[in-house]
Formats: structure tokens, sequence, C-alpha cells
């Protein structure tokens, strides 16, 4: 329901990021270094050692009888396994081999572990596809591909199968429903655009006619591929809120492109039609029109072409024959003064006007994303987590196993997945109790913040006062003064002391009275007719 209101405020909460922490890390400990998963990561039998650390060491570690029992359970379920003598030495080694597994699974099955493990994986992933690209990329069959491009054609279906379970998991919704969850997720889009492109070059580079076409496409595709890498920083607290300042400003620049396309029109149409009075050419067109306006900004300023002063002598001709077949047509320096005021006009409204509205455009999307940078963060990490919560521990192209593992598992043996009974009644009470205890805290801290206000602490005050005219201590207990004197007078000393003492009061005769109650009654009085003046 959260996600789907696009509650970012209750995700921000500490309760909420607790429990994400607590998924993200699985069984192991919060504090594991990343150098220490990378380690284990690729020398596996580091995990049964004290480099990694879990929250629940050794589970069937507990008193004779709770390990006895489990040793009972597991016995029923595994019969064939299980020592015949029952012995406690064949206990403990049977329950030694189940801490083993259970170690095993603890660390491959830990979204963080499988999170790693995808981009390391896809860090390889990048460098086989520059090398296939750069170095190993052959003429169409017969000659090639090559082996190493088969092996990156089999990656890309890896990835392919894995979008595959991604559009699946929307549960009893129909298909074209479970599309359009797919779509809405922006890299999502990036995924399935950077698949067709390799689908359309895969099919172009066999043959001879279209290989270059395939080949540049392919080249298009590996961008989109490295661009997938800013998804991975969004687990950063410092670089997560980059990424959301890089979409909002990219939005931006598609508002200032539309400013700048409706000048660079203006001017180029104008400048074409001023310098030549007769270019058919399309290609030329539309390099004069659009092209070269758009490198003045950039202050590339072909002035031969502009100031009379300056023409060279070029083989040209009026003709509109010989223009038509190809000849280089002659300027007009009819309006030359004309273009050089409309370049000047372009320029200062172009470099000066609408570069520093784009770049107060991108102050005012950084300063309002940074400012909420902590809400954005941890509602990217929630999307991220809940991603590599669902997504298989293997990556790709080993990820193929774990596809197939699911395939029979699921749709043949019909298994449910125990990820999806994850939040389960339990776990919804341990988020209620947490939540409880966090909006205790939340508001202790708002009433102390109000209590320690000026305000409030006036009207606390000045409350008991107003209760009565006359000194009563003796009927004080030890929670402070019940009845206080009317600090009228003494207001009235303060603002008019010359009235106030024709009237026969004084202050200090009314501070007099106050002496036998003791220093409380002193204290508090003179709080109240500070706080008044």
């Amino acid at each position: 329901m959260a996600t789907a209101a696009d509650a970012r405020l209750f995700f921000s909460h500490d309760g909420v990021q607790s429990l994400l922490s607590e998924i993200w890390w699985g069984d192991m400990e919060r504090s594991t270094e990343v150098w220490k998963l990378i380690l284990s990561f690729f020398m596996p039998p580091l995990i049964y050692t004290d480099l990694i650390s879990f929250r629940l060491a050794h589970p069937l570690e507990g008193n004779k009888h709770t390990q006895y029992n489990t040793f009972i359970l597991l016995a029923e379920r595994l019969p064939m396994t299980v020592p015949k003598d029952g012995s406690k030495a064949s206990r403990e080694c049977f329950v030694s081999e189940l801490r083993v597994l259970q170690e095993w699974r603890q660390f491959w099955y830990a979204p963080v572990t499988s999170f790693l493990g995808n981009v390391l994986m896809y860090f390889l992933f990048l460098c086989l596809f520059a090398y296939v690209l750069l170095v190993d990329f052959k003429n169409p069959p017969p000659d090639g591909p090559s082996s190493l491009e088969f092996v990156l054609y089999f990656w890309v279906f890896t990835l392919v199968c894995e979008e595959i379970r991604q559009t699946s998991l929307g549960g009893s919704l129909f298909l074209l429903q479970r599309m359009k969850k797919y779509i809405q997720d922006h890299w999502n889009k990036c995924d399935l655009t950077a698949i067709l492109l390799f689908l359309l070059a895969l099919i172009c580079r066999m043959f001879p006619w279209s290989f270059n076409v395939g080949r540049a496409v392919m080249a298009i595709d590996y961008m989109i591929f490295t661009l997938r890498l800013i998804h991975i920083f969004a687990i950063h607290k410092q670089l997560g809120p980059k990424i959301i300042i890089l979409g909002k400003m990219v939005k931006d620049v598609f508002f200032f492109l539309f400013f700048l396309g409706v000048w660079l029109m203006a001017y180029g149409v104008a400048h074409q039609a001023l310098l030549f009075s007769y270019d058919p050419r399309s290609k030329w067109i539309f390099r004069r029109v659009f092209y070269r306006p758009y490198m003045h900004i950039f202050g590339q300023i072909p002035v031969h072409e502009m100031d009379t002063d300056k023409l060279e002598e070029l083989s040209c001709t009026y003709n509109h024959s010989e223009i038509e077949a190809g000849a280089e047509p002659c300027m007009s320096t009819y309006a030359n003064w004309l273009v050089v005021i409309l370049l000047v006009i372009y320029l200062l409204f172009t470099n000066i006007v609408l570069v520093n509205l784009l770049i107060a455009m991108f102050s005012y999307t950084f300063s309002k994303v940074q400012g909420h940078s902590d809400i954005y963060w941890k509602f990217q990490r929630y999307n991220l987590i809940v991603e590599y919560h669902y997504r298989p521990c293997l990556a790709p192209p080993f990820i193929i196993f774990s596809h197939l593992h699911i395939l029979i598992k699921r749709h043949i043996r019909q298994i449910p997945s125990a990820k999806s009974q994850h939040f389960e009644l339990t776990k919804a009470s341990r988020l209620n109790t947490w939540e409880a205890v966090q909006k205790e805290n939340l508001l202790s801290a708002q009433n102390k913040q109000q209590r320690e206000s000026d305000t409030s602490r006036l009207q606390r005050t000045s409350h008991p006062v107003a209760g009565g005219s006359v000194l009563d201590c003796e009927g004080m207990d030890d929670h402070g003064l019940q009845q206080m004197p009317r600090v009228e007078p003494v207001v009235a000393a303060h603002l008019h002391p010359k009235a106030s003492m024709s009237s026969g009061g004084s202050v200090p005769s009314l501070l007099h009275q106050t002496l036998h109650c003791g220093k409380k009654c002193v204290s508090s009085l003179i709080t109240v007719s500070i706080s008044i003046k």
C-alpha cells in the first residue's frame, strides 16, 4: 500500500529501515565489511571461518533437549540419512553437517550477497562485451561469430530469462497487467531497450549487406548496458540521491532544448536565407540551419563566411542549373550587416539567457532533492532491497541454473516460495510492535520540544497565578505551586512606577509578602514578572 501511494515518509521511518536492513543482510551481521563478502564470494570455504559472522550463528546449538528434538524431527524427514544407532557421536556429526549446509544457505541466500555477485558479474559482462566489440567482432558467417561472441550471446540470453522471470512476479495478475507493472519501472525500460537493440544487432551482423549496421547498433547497445550500472549506486547513501537528481535534470534539459530549438530554427532559417539566395541541397540546408547555429554556441563561428571583408575567393556560381548539378553556390553580400546583427543577438540570448536559465533550473532541482535526500535515498533503497530479495542467489550467466530450479520447483512440483511467506503474521506483529515503540518515542520528543518552547513555558507558569490573589505556601506539595498571587501589581509597578507608588502599593512590598514562602515562590514570581514584561 505504501509503495502504491508513493509514501516516502513511511519508508524513511526508522522501524521500516531497520526491517529492511535485517532483510538486506539476511542472517549475517550488519557490521560485516564488504571486502569480507568479496573474499568469501571468490573463496567459499572462508564462510565456515570466523571471517563471516552470523546473527544466528549456530541455531542448532541450544540445550540438549532442543538439539535432541531437532535431531528427531530431521530423522523423521530424512530416515535414510540419519545414522541407525542414534548415538551421541552420530547425532553430533549429523548436526554438524546440517550446520555446514545452513551457513552455506545463510551466506548465498542473503540479498546483499546476491547484489554483490550481480555487480561483479556485470562488470565481467561489460568487459567481455567491450572485448568482442573492439577486438573479436568477426565478419558474418561462415567467418564468424567467434567463440567469445557465442559466450556473449548466451550471457544475454540468461539476462532475457531473468527479465521474463521478473515479468511473471505479478502473482494473480493477468499477463497484460504484469507487463504494465513491469514497464512502469524505468530500469526495466532500460533493460528492455538494451535487449531489443542487442537482438536487432545480432540479426543485422549475420548478413553481409547489414553487417556494418549491426556493428553500429551493437556499439550503441553497449552504451545502454553500461549506463545500466548507475542502478547499483542506489544502495549508497551519498550517491543514491544523485541518481534522482540526474533524472530530474534530464527532464530540465528537455525543457531547455525546447527553447533552444525555437531559437535555432529562427536564427538558422534567417541565416541561411540571407547568406545563400538559392541552395536546394537538403543535406547542406540541414547542416546550415541546425548544426552550424548549434556549434555557434560553443564558439565555432566561421567568420570568413559572414563578414564581407574576410570572404575567401572560392569557385562558386549563381547559375541555378549548375547549383542543382552540384556546384557550390555563391554567398550573397547584400544583407551581410544584418547577418552580423542576428549573430550577436543569437549568441547573447543563447549563451547568456538560456544557458543561465539551465544552470538555475539545475540549481533548483539539486537544492530541492538534496534537502530531502535522506527520504529519497531510503525509498530508493527499499526498491533495490525488494528487487534483490526476490532475485535468485546466482548471478548471470549462472542464474540459468536458478531458473531451472525455480521452473521445476514452482511449476512442476508446485512448491510455494519461502520468500513469498516472509511477511507473515509473526513478521507483521514484530513490525507493529516496533512501530508502536517508535511512535511513542516520536510523540515524547514532540511533547518535550513543545514543553521547552517559550510560549508553552509562559502558559504553564501563568496558569496557576491567575487562580488566586493570596499567597498560600502551606498548601504546596512536592509537584509545585498550587496558588500564587496576582501579578497585576507587579506588572503595573514595572510599567508605571509612579502610579504604583501613589496607589499605596509597591514592588518591594509585594515581594516582601513572598519571602516567607521560600525560594520556590520567589523564583516563580520573578519568572512570571520578567516573562510578562
